[in-house]
């Protein structure tokens, strides 16, 4: 039964990429696309390059320049994540991908940036209620979802997976413009269609909504070509996808390189890559993969994670030469 709460809660999990800035439209004008402060572009980026200590830092300094925004909260809790998942990736199954993690006292502060997020949302759609504070608030469920569904949280994950999908569809019903939210539609829409039948049976009696599997690819690949801000995740969890359920590799190989060529300095992504490689049998591009992400951790500076990443690379190495 732990085995299936698991898998029901981790077909709730949402990733956070799609952080706007404040915004005002005057009445009756057109949407128009989120307008980011200086500096959002440097935050995401420093946050995909694995740079999240500095991505957190300038995460605050946004929080305090527009504090009554979700942005800069929903942008340190995004830099954090990748910390927890460097933490609970493991090599199994000839990939890498952080499965299960412990209920740890570390990770509190992480949920209480989403609190913050939705709090915030909640607050300015109580006074106004818009797309793009739909969108925040969406994100803010998704992000705790995905550290429940991590955790095994199965109730708490799940309730947080529908909440984030409502927000989601309001979002875009309020302002269409909004492509980032099909990132979050797109994951729940994928994975709801890969539980099995007896978390299908679970699902049913909690009142989670169904989805499709090619529908979810098709939201997630829109919010690749269209999103500002969701591409770098959406990209990943698509490759993931690919890879992990679908065992389309090739097709998750085409889908992870743009990013991998974009963010060199990120070693998680170019161990997804030497993971395809492996399972195209192309040894000498997966083993430059995974040397690539090993010189790449060399350079964090986080320590643990520098740690866990030399550990994934030699794992990897070790079943590509069996």
């Amino acid at each position: 039964m732990r085995r299936i709460a698991r898998s029901l809660v981790l077909s709730m999990v949402f990733v956070a990429g799609c952080m706007g800035a404040p915004r005002r439209a005057s009445a009756g004008a057109n949407p128009a696309p989120l307008q980011l402060p200086p500096g959002t572009a440097a935050i995401l980026d420093n946050i995909y390059s694995a740079r999240t200590d500095i991505a957190a830092a300038q995460a605050k300094q946004l929080q305090q320049q527009y504090p009554e925004s979700p942005l800069g909260y929903l942008l340190e809790a995004e830099a954090l994540w990748w910390k927890i998942w460097c933490a609970s990736a493991e090599f199994k199954y000839g990939m890498t991908m952080a499965r299960h993690r412990e209920k740890l006292e570390a990770d509190q502060p992480y949920l209480d940036l989403t609190t913050k997020a939705d709090k915030l949302a909640e607050q300015s759609i109580h006074k106004h209620d818009s797309g793009e504070m739909r969108l925040y608030a969406g994100m803010a469920e998704g992000l705790a979802s995905r550290l429940y569904g991590l955790r095994g949280e199965s109730r708490a994950g799940a309730r947080a997976g529908v909440r984030a999908r409502e927000n989601f569809l309001k979002a875009l019903a309020l302002d269409p413009t909004l492509s980032d939210a099909y990132l979050g539609l797109g994951l729940y829409n994928y994975y709801v269609d890969t539980l099995s039948g007896i978390a299908r049976v679970l699902r049913f009696f909690m009142g989670i909504p169904g989805g499709s599997k090619e529908e979810g690819i098709r939201q997630l690949q829109r919010a690749i070509d269209e999103g500002q801000l969701s591409p770098p995740l959406a990209r990943f969890y698509l490759a993931l996808d690919l890879h992990n359920y679908d065992q389309r590799y090739e097709e998750a190989l085409q889908v992870i390189s743009p990013l991998v060529e974009k963010y060199p300095e990120n070693p998680v992504f170019q161990l997804m890559r030497g993971d395809l490689y492996a399972k195209l049998d192309r040894k000498a591009q997966a083993e430059a993969s995974y040397g690539a992400a090993a010189a790449a951790a060399a350079k964090l500076t986080d320590a643990d994670c520098r740690r866990k990443i030399n550990t994934l690379v030699d794992e990897s190495l070790a079943a590509l030469n069996r």
